[in-house]
């Protein structure tokens, strides 16, 4: 029968340590002789040796656990030394693995302090064989050594301490760099673990612990971004989405890679980042984004709720300083207010914030501090959340509000009705209509709660109670708004104030009002409700209202009315969509019910007017929406229905207005969502419309610097998008428009060229169909043959014909054109665009071109066969070459300026109208006006007119709120200017076009954001061209010049000087322009108040948010002026790397990350200068000196440290300013790093300093290419070795091997694994043997292995790299471990 493993191992064991009788009497006198011991050793060994090699391999753990047992359970020191020897030979013979053994020792429940001999040689011998174990082994088995440390208490006697750090001794030798057991990057790793920042280790390891952290602070510091706590986004700007500025949601701290003993700033909550991005207008997506909140789930954040609460504290505080606080007037505070309650609603709506809490600390926050003047403002804001939750949550939820009415309303005496005149009097009696709201809840729940109302409040309510029994309620003041506020949870009282709202907007049933074109009248109600009015309406009672017009909009859609909707509820509903907070029944609701069930009814002249709401009236649409519009459009386009002249012009305008108005970096998250099905956001037949989606592509792509670095757009989002359009409408550009597009987009056009139809095949067939039509006698046959589907669309090219030779079109004609229909007569004016460049290029001038024109003119305003927009488009987008180009684009000008019909149209429309639409009341009856004078005619009426004999046309028109021609053409205004920058010899014409024209841009609803892509996109084709350039900036923002307050855009100094400049002696800034500058737009985004930029209302206004206008209003006059780009990039750097009187010390890192977000935000040339700077930095003396630093050559990178202590050199700034700019930039930018640090950088470093200072210049940068582009991550990985490799060729002695290889095995574990083994192998091959034998844990290779001792005992295991490997690796000297995953 077998024996059992306790039992075999106990007669081997026990053998040797059994006593004779004697030794036992004279215990502690008899003695063996060494060679005693030593045969016993080797006896013993022996045996068990012949036992081991019968045991299974699953067993052997379980085999030395017993060995450490029976060797833990003797009492004398005597024989455990002698097992413990017994221990250490098996290792050293290789017998047992030493791995095996360390963790059976020290995990042994016997292994106590109090044991202190049994204590100081167990760790004697895991110092004796520690040295054979693997590195990963050697990790865990620190973790548990320190964790067994911490077990001795803070007192012990100090007699026993001698013994107690034998312990001490094992991890100062596993710590030791020199001994290199392990990276030392696993060690901080472990420590840190057990010891966070700010907490001390066990007192038993002195100063061991902390010293070693330290080590590591250089690389900590090396992947740090400079002054990271102080800088700052502009939200909604193109960077600001992507992921430098992620948070933890727990902790709002920065989401820091590794463990390493970064400085403290980056290990603090970023209240400041997150507070300063919840302050700004527009900022809700951005905060989601930060904190990765997602709207589907609903968590609540309890950070996020804090800062919430102290920002209306600060809102508070504001109030209590501010001198006037008035609605009408739009206080700083004001705008605030408004804002907060925006944030407020949307982050506890999706339950991120929770509302009690909320209270509870705002009273907790509140006490003591008698914060009263904002006190009414505070309880509006409650109210708003209030008036629209309190139905669905519990009446608890509620009532901590009143112990806040408790605070911050002491009287004992009545508080007054204010003035109901003013839009501020509904903010006094916020307060009121919270009660009303918590008593109503209280009587439908019939709780016990109910409170009896303040006295205080008394004359208020009192006065609500009066007004609700007046049963003519006026318009004149805002007792109506204070009512629906105070019982828009009382359905029955409800119903009074809101319907006179109502009634207001939709006009009583009788009366009617004539809209624009014939057969079309509204309803009679004509001035909207004001701004005024609808912001003093609580969000419930605006829910109430958009609610209402919705049901009623979607009610006459079904009936199928012929009385078109009321201008008054078509404005308001349009004012109504700009507030956020009613999202869900605004804008989505406007999108997602009220469209599809319009367009299911058939009420086209209902889907005319939100489409063109869309177009005139909408502001700060969310993206996903406006994509969501586009492709209903096109999937509208294919309907038969919709083929309507004015319908069909219309749809065309709304998705071109859609496709131009993408911002640069809305364009790739946009349409990457419909990469599965691309072709619901292309046009199937319009070719204009993709080819506008084409520019519009190759200028965000620019803008953003997508392309940068690569040359095909091979496995890039675009592809598919290309490659469907070029399906539905093949097409080519003109090269001086493809010249601009990038480089991939240029080879994926050379790559897919379209054959072009010859101009002697175009005028070929066209006189042959002008043959047939004039030997054709049968009408019928003719109507069919020209208007047949498949039939060449050369109809216009005919009808032009006929007017050349006879002056008049039959009624043939007409009938054709009619047949043709709105869909297919596109193609018709886009082969006649065609035609009559051919004409106009063979006419002989004179008097024959004279003819050409007039009876082209003649065609849009005479004869209205075709409109001015759709022909000026086509021609602009088609693609000619040279002189046909040139001729396209005069006949371009031709038509908008020869004759004065549009000019005069033009004219009177800039001079009688204002584009602030949100403060006007009487625009319906400036409309009107306007189109008397000039009436539109979509439906070839002058030709009606002018066929023989005449034909009496009474078309039913679409209703016309908002649009005309002039409106219509300003996105197409905005092409044709494009393709005249294009093509050098027709800047003459664009200069009069812009004279002409400019003023147009009053109404463009971007006309900054227009500049600012126009000068970065075009910046190549504008360097020497600077009178055009500043011909393009004046024309806009002078159109602007008595709408906007003084100082809205441009500064003082460039009006003066940039803006007059004569050609031959250009106006050179010099630095105080640039501070100046730079300061606005620091003063900006510190919301200094009064700030730089006139206070305006951000939900009207082209940018979200103060600091968004500001950067791109400065980036604009950057573009403008008559320097190259190249200078302007240098002097912004030296706003801060020269000194500078108007900046100030102490905000440095304010003035550097304006900068940066400048910087980056203008075209490469401006900022590739910082690569030159680098360079100079690189090569000075600082850091080529061989010679050991005199000081820690780390303070020299230690920007702030040097800065506050008035010690800062040239490199410590250029440093810090490299990444604030790299920090603000797109990943197209950033993605030019790896051919900068291979093709510059690295020829030129040699020596020590230089290579921590590129370490520390690219590490940080390390986990945005890890997210975002990883292959310039990898690039940068072997780049980083390779200077390594010819700093230790060029310098003899290498004072910083540890902090370098620290910086490597971070960049290893945390980014690049095992992706560039192969590549570092070879160059880790070729280094001296200190530094092979530090970086040997990198790669597999055992070649790498060096003699220098790392341990006493057997060579140190080789390792697998990465951190998460589990592969298994055998020494060639011991048996095999599996390496656990760190």
């Amino acid at each position: 029968m077998a024996l059992s493993m306790e039992t075999q191992l106990q007669s081997i064991f026990e053998d040797v340590v059994k006593t004779e009788m004697i030794e036992e009497a004279f215990a502690g006198m008899v003695m063996d002789t060494p060679e005693d011991e030593r045969t016993k050793l080797i006896s013993c060994l022996g045996a068990f040796r012949e036992y081991w090699g019968t045991l299974p391999q699953e067993s052997h753990e379980q085999c030395v656990q017993w060995i450490v047992r029976f060797t833990h359970s003797q009492h004398s020191p005597k024989r455990i030394s002698f097992l413990y020897d017994c221990l250490a030979m098996a290792v050293e013979t290789s017998l047992l693995p030493p791995r095996m053994v360390c963790a059976a020792l020290i995990s042994s429940e016997s292994l106590e302090w109090e044991r202190t001999q049994l204590w100081e040689l167990t760790f004697k011998l895991f110092r004796k064989i520690i040295g054979g174990v693997d590195y990963k082994g050697v990790r865990d088995l620190l973790k548990t050594v320190l964790e067994k440390i911490e077990t001795i208490p803070i007192t012990v006697s100090s007699a026993i301490v001698p013994q107690l750090l034998a312990a001490r001794e094992v991890v100062q030798y596993i710590l030791d760099r020199n001994a290199c057991l392990l990276p030392a990057y696993f060690a901080i790793a472990e420590i840190r673990k057990l010891y966070p920042e700010g907490q001390l280790s066990h007192w038993l390891l002195g100063s061991l612990i902390s010293d070693f952290v330290d080590s590591f602070r250089p690389t900590a510091r090396i992947n740090s971004i400079c002054g990271r706590c102080s800088l700052l986004p502009v939200v909604n700007n193109s960077g600001a989405i992507c992921n430098s500025w992620k948070l933890d949601p727990t902790t709002l701290r920065f989401p820091l890679r590794g463990l390493l003993p970064f400085d403290k700033d980056l290990f603090e909550p970023q209240t400041f980042l997150l507070r300063y991005v919840l302050e700004q207008p527009y900022s809700r997506d951005m905060v989601c984004n930060m904190l990765g909140l997602n709207k589907a789930f609903k968590q609540r954040c309890p950070v996020l709720e804090e800062q919430l609460v102290d920002l209306v504290v600060y809102a508070m505080e504001r109030s209590e300083t501010e001198e006037y606080f008035d609605a009408d007037v739009g206080g700083t505070s004001q705008l605030l207010w408004q804002h907060l309650s925006s944030q407020l609603i949307f982050f506890v709506l999706f339950q991120f914030a929770s509302f009690p809490h909320m209270v509870l600390s705002l009273h907790q926050k509140l006490a003591g501090r008698g914060l009263i003047k904002g006190r009414d403002h505070l309880m509006w804001v409650l109210l708003q959340f209030i008036s629209g939750s309190i139905l669905k949550n519990a009446l608890g939820d509620f009532l901590p509000v009143m112990k806040l009415f408790d605070l911050l309303y002491p009287e004992k005496e009545c508080i007054p009705v204010p003035d109901i005149s003013k839009p501020q009097s509904t903010h006094s009696f916020a307060m009121t209509c919270i009660w009303i709201h918590l008593n109503r809840k209280a009587q439908n729940d019939n709780s016990k709660l109910q409170i009896p109302i303040p006295h205080s409040l008394k004359l208020q309510h009192e006065f609500l109670q009066q007004s609700l029994r007046n049963k003519n309620l006026g318009m004149n003041d805002y007792k109506i708004v204070l009512l629906c506020n105070a019982y828009s949870t009382n359905t029955e009282y409800f119903a009074l104030p809101m319907g006179v709202l109502v009634e207001a907007i939709y006009g009583n049933g009788s009366m009617r009002i004539p809209l624009p074109g014939t057969n079309c009248v509204a309803s009679g109600s004509v001035p909207p409700l004001p701004m005024n009015l609808l912001d003093s309406l609580t969000v419930h009672a605006k829910m109430s209202l958009i609610h209402s017009i919705a049901t009623r909009v979607i009610k006459l859609a079904q009936a199928k009315s012929s009385v078109a909707l009321a201008p008054a509820l078509v404005e308001t509903y349009s004012r109504l969509l700009v507030y956020m907070e009613i999202e869900s029944l605004g804008i989505k609701g406007f999108i997602s019910q009220l469209l599809p069930n319009v367009f299911k009814s058939h009420a086209w002249g209902i889907l005319h007017t939100l489409l063109e709401m869309f177009s005139y009236r909408m502001h700060h649409i969310q993206p996903h929406y406006r994509i969501q519009l586009l492709s209903h459009l096109h999937s509208l386009a294919a309907v038969p229905q919709t083929n309507q002249n004015q319908l069909h012009l219309c749809t065309e305008s709304t998705a071109l207005r859609l496709i131009t108005a993408l911002g640069s970096s809305e364009v790739q998250p946009q349409f990457t969502r419909f990469l599965n099905d691309p072709k619901t956001v292309l046009s199937a037949e319009s070719e204009e419309l993709n080819r506008a989606l084409i520019l519009t592509l190759a200028r965000a792509t620019h803008v953003t610097d997508f392309f940068t670095g690569s040359d095909s757009i091979q496995g890039t989002w675009c592809k598919d998008i290309l490659q469907t359009i070029m399906t539905f409408t093949p097409h080519n550009w003109a090269s001086h428009t493809l010249s601009c597009f990038p480089a991939p987009l240029q080879a994926f056009f050379k790559q897919n060229n379209v054959p072009q139809e010859s101009r002697f095949n175009l005028k070929k067939n066209v006189e042959e169909e002008y043959r047939k039509w004039k030997s054709m006698a049968n009408e019928n046959d003719i109507i069919t043959h020209f208007s047949m589907q498949g039939s060449p669309p050369l109809f216009l090219c005919l009808l032009w014909k006929m007017l050349l030779e006879t002056d008049h079109i039959n009624q043939i004609g007409f009938r054709v054109l009619e047949r043709i229909g709105a869909r297919a007569l596109v193609a018709h004016v886009r082969t006649f665009a065609d035609f009559l460049v051919y004409e106009f290029s063979t006419s002989a001038g004179g008097q024959q071109l004279n003819k050409c024109i007039e009876i082209l003119n003649d065609m849009v305003w005479k004869f209205n066969i075709v409109t001015l927009d759709r022909l000026i488009l086509c021609l602009a987008m088609r693609s000619h070459e040279g002189n046909e180009a040139q001729v396209c684009y005069f006949i371009i000008q031709l038509l908008l300026l020869k004759p004065n019909d549009f000019r005069n149209r033009v004219n009177d429309f800039v001079k009688e109208n204002a584009p602030e639409h949100w403060l006007q009341s009487d625009w319906h009856n400036k409309h009107m006006s306007y189109h008397k004078k000039y009436p539109e005619k979509l439906y070839f009426e002058g030709l009606a007119d002018q066929v023989n004999p005449p034909m009496q046309l009474q078309p039913q028109y679409l209703p016309i709120y908002f649009g005309n021609v002039c409106l219509r053409f300003l996105p197409i205004f905005d092409i044709v200017i494009h393709r005249f920058l294009e093509l050098l010899p027709v800047s003459k014409s664009l200069e009069t076009l812009l004279d002409h024209l400019g003023g147009l841009y009053k109404f463009h609803d971007r006309p900054v954001t227009y500049l600012y892509n126009t000068l970065h996109y075009y910046e190549r084709h504008l360097r020497d061209r600077t009178s055009l350039k500043r011909k393009l900036v004046h024309a806009i923002i002078s159109s602007l010049k008595d709408n906007r307050m003084p100082g809205w855009c441009l500064s003082e100094t460039y009006l003066k000087f940039g803006m007059n400049a004569r050609e031959d002696n250009a106006w050179i800034p010099d630095d105080t322009y640039y501070c100046k500058l730079i300061g606005r737009l620091v003063d900006t985004m510190a919301g200094k108040s009064p700030g730089p930029f006139p206070n305006c209302d951000w939900r009207f206004n082209e940018f979200p948010n103060p600091a968004a206008h500001a950067l791109h209003v400065t980036c604009v006059e950057l573009m403008a002026l008559a320097v190259p780009g190249k200078d302007v990039g240098n002097a912004l750097l030296n706003v801060v790397l020269k000194s500078q009187p108007l900046v100030p010390r102490e905000n440095i890192t304010a003035w550097m990350n304006a900068i940066g977000l400048v910087i980056t935000a203008l075209p490469e040339p401006y900022w590739i200068v910082l690569h030159d700077r680098i360079v100079s930095v690189l090569g000075s003396l600082a850091l080529t000196a061989e010679t050991e630093w005199p000081g820690d050559p780390f303070a020299l990178l230690d920007f702030t440290a040097c800065h506050q202590s008035y010690s800062e050199m040239n490199c410590s700034y250029v440093l810090a300013l490299a990444h604030t700019v790299w920090h603000h930039s797109s990943i197209g930018q950033l993605s030019l790093i790896p051919k900068f640090l291979s093709e510059t950088l690295k020829p030129i470093v040699q020596t020590e300093f230089q290579l921590l200072y590129v370490y520390n210049l690219v590490g940080p940068f390390m986990q945005r290419f890890q997210m975002e582009r990883t292959r310039c991550m990898l690039e940068i990985g072997v780049a980083f070795y390779e200077m390594l490799q010819a700093v230790d060729q060029h310098c003899q002695h290498l004072f910083y091997m540890d902090p370098i290889c620290d910086f490597l095995y971070h960049i290893k574990y945390m980014y690049t694994g095992d992706s560039v083994k192969d590549q570092v192998e070879k160059i880790i091959m070729t280094l001296r043997p200190a530094m092979k034998l530090r970086l040997r844990f990198v790669t597999h290779s055992y070649m790498m292995e060096t003699s220098s001792s790392a341990a006493s005992a057997s060579t140190p295991q080789p390792p697998p790299s990465s951190l998460a490997s589990t592969s298994t690796t055998a020494s060639p000297s011991s048996t095999q471990h599996t390496h656990a995953p760190m």
